[in-house]
């Protein structure tokens, strides 16, 4: 099938990229205390503040022009201590009204400019906005759970303004989950039996805040029967995880996946219980003891964990992603699923530091290194993909990367999904996206790079490079939130007056090409980014 031919794991060329740019910026940023980003000005309300009614207590949020907030509402127990790489347990209830003002600590990282520092493992928070005044109407709108990008090791639910999506009728909630060693760590000492499961704990967590959305998304006026999951990167990974998992059968109608096709088979528990013991004797547990495990600081598990990623348990994940989509082994709702055109031109700036530009010289180990593909077969790929096609050679590997580990493995998903439940594919194209989180390069165009759509959805709290919308630019995000928001209360792309987005089919692979200022749809994407070769190629 189409899906088993490209072969990347969690553990690959794009964990490798964004772990290299963590450990770059963690060298200037990280503190070792919590960074704990305050929330946006609030606008005063006579009536007062609104208050909601849940399973573990009452909440007092706070108003936000049109929206509701409730910031910083934990879903499960802190997992400190004992409860240390084992599923979540419940949150504690509490008497009175608990106010919600402020986030929650996020989970333990570096500082990069793909997420705040935090050392704090109390940290399974999520965040719920709603149109102001929605818990107290009776209507039940369609609720969007946004799960965050940054290679399983980094970000957090802080960083995503949802006031568009929410001001088209959409109650929007973000969730912290656990990270890197601490999320995903496979080790037998920490399995739940013999033999498993263990590791994907980060999975299990958002699970949890979808179980807790379940319980309580009534009181805010949002429809527990109509729950969209959305991610991008990692996010999008964990979306296409949760369509696979069956402790998730229940816990949603739709997804949507951005750029998150990019590890459709994952190592098995046994090799990555091996990787997991490995760690436990680089952070200094020889033992390989779970008492010893759960009581190393947070430092050294930072410090020692390296690329970590899904795998396949045996309960969470009972199979990889990529073999479940082929057999239709998963959750059949209504999809998007969609990539960036440019999708590898930002590990292309991410690596320029470490590595220095693309040249005709390195071009081919380049290639190697990228694609995970031998010298000989880079030398087939650079002659499939010439330097004189393209403006640099960093354009070339940019195309080579984003063809190989983005674009083609999320048309086999678009066609693995299609014969089973409705699906619609989209392109992101627009080459003059502002870049948010990395510095310009001189010579070099970041084009519609790795996570430059999620901007057009949300305001972006905190990016260290911003950037401004042209009128075009912004007519295309009023557009995506729209058929975002469409797609979460109905099921379909296409709201009035917006273009239709054609289902994809596979015999004519049609999706939506998303352009400034108004997107159209696209025949061409198998053939412009080499599909066909690419099928063969890392087989």
């Amino acid at each position: 099938m189409p899906g088993t031919r490209i072969r990347w794991s969690a553990r690959g060329p794009v964990a490798a990229g964004l772990a290299a740019a963590v450990t770059m910026a963690s060298c200037a940023t990280a503190t070792g205390v919590d960074t704990v980003r305050p929330a946006p000005a609030k606008r005063q309300v006579p009536a007062g503040e609104p208050v909601v009614t849940t399973a573990e207590g009452r909440l007092r949020g706070q108003a936000a022009g049109t929206m509701d907030e409730f910031l910083g509402v934990p879903y499960a127990a802190p997992p400190v201590g004992q409860l240390r790489w084992r599923a979540p347990q419940p949150a504690a209830h509490w008497n009175g009204v608990r106010a919600v003002t402020q986030f929650g600590p996020h989970c333990p990282q570096y500082g990069s400019k793909f997420g705040l520092g935090s050392m704090s493992e109390n940290c399974l928070f999520l965040n719920v906005y709603a149109p102001a005044g929605s818990s107290l109407a009776s209507r039940a709108l369609p609720v969007l759970v946004w799960i965050h990008g940054g290679d399983l090791t980094a970000g957090e639910s802080d960083d995503y303004n949802p006031a568009g999506l929410v001001h088209d009728g959409t109650i929007v909630v973000t969730v912290n989950y656990r990270l890197g060693a601490l999320g995903f760590l496979a080790h037998p000492a920490l399995a739940a039996r013999p033999g498993g499961p263990a590791g994907d704990y980060g999975l299990m967590d958002q699970q949890a805040a979808l179980r807790w959305v379940q319980r309580n998304i009534g009181g805010f006026g949002g429809d527990p029967r109509n729950v969209t999951i959305a991610g991008e990167s990692a996010g999008g990974l964990s979306v296409l995880a949760q369509l696979v998992s069956p402790g998730a059968r229940g816990l949603f109608a739709k997804a949507i996946v951005e750029s998150g096709a990019y590890s459709l088979l994952l190592p098995g528990l046994s090799v990555a219980e091996s990787s997991g013991q490995a760690f436990a004797a680089k952070a200094g547990c020889a033992d390989q003891t779970a008492a010893c495990l759960r009581g190393l600081p947070v430092t050294t598990i930072l410090n020692n964990q390296g690329a970590v990623g899904l795998n396949v348990d045996g309960a969470v994940l009972p199979q990889s992603i990529g073999t479940a989509l082929a057999s239709g082994d998963f959750r059949h709702v209504p999809v998007i699923n969609g990539t960036n055109h440019d999708e590898w031109r930002l590990f292309i700036a991410i690596f320029r530091s470490l590595t220095g530009p693309v040249t005709a010289a390195n071009y081919q180990s380049m290639i190697a290194s990228t694609a995970g593909v031998s010298p000989a077969q880079a030398a087939v790929v650079a002659t499939h993909y010439p330097l004189s096609n393209f403006a640099s050679p960093d354009d070339a590997l940019g195309a080579v990367g984003t063809d190989a580990i983005f674009a083609c493995p999320a048309l086999a998903v678009d066609q693995e999904l299609s014969r089973f439940a409705p699906t619609f594919a989209y392109e992101f194209n627009d080459e003059h996206a502002p870049e948010r989180f990395l510095p310009p390069v001189s010579g070099f165009s970041y084009g519609a790079a790795h996570a430059s759509e999620i901007q057009y959805l949300f305001r972006l709290n905190v990016t260290p490079f911003p950037g401004f919308f042209t009128s075009g630019q912004q007519q295309l995000a009023a557009s995506m939130q729209r058929d975002w928001t469409t797609f979460a209360r109905l099921g379909v792309t296409s709201s009035a007056g917006e273009p239709a987005w054609p289902q994809f089919l596979g015999g004519t692979q049609r999706m939506m090409s998303l352009t400034p200022p108004m997107p159209g749809v696209e025949t061409g994407f198998a053939a412009e980014h080499q599909c066909a070769f690419w099928a063969t190629a890392q087989g």
